[in-house]
């Protein structure tokens, strides 16, 4: 692998790599980013940054459900989150999540 292809995926992989691409404005596949859409998400991104947290423990398990949806299934990330000493998924949560598979 060349070490061109090697530093694609290494930049397109990991929690900051969207955030890495918002900040230089480019796209993985090296496209500009619309001025538009960067404006819009800034804005957004500003709103959520000036609002009360309910606490570190809510945001993790928030992120854990809406991310780990992704990538484990149902009963395995509800297992995980009470063993972990989280709230188990809520119904609402499962329909939106899990809801289409």
């Amino acid at each position: 692998m060349t070490a061109e292809i090697n530093q694609q995926s290494q930049t397109t992989k990991g929690a900051d790599a969207v955030d890495e691409a918002i900040a230089s404005g480019i796209d993985f596949d090296g496209s500009p980013i619309p001025p538009a859409k960067l404006e819009l998400y800034h804005k957004v991104m500003g709103l959520e940054g000036n609002r009360q947290r309910s606490g570190v423990s809510n945001t993790m398990r928030s992120r854990i459900v809406r991310i780990g949806a992704k990538h484990i299934p149902q009963e395995e990330l509800n297992q995980q989150l009470t063993d972990a000493g989280f709230a188990a998924l809520k119904e609402k949560e499962i329909a939106f999540f899990y809801g289409g598979k």
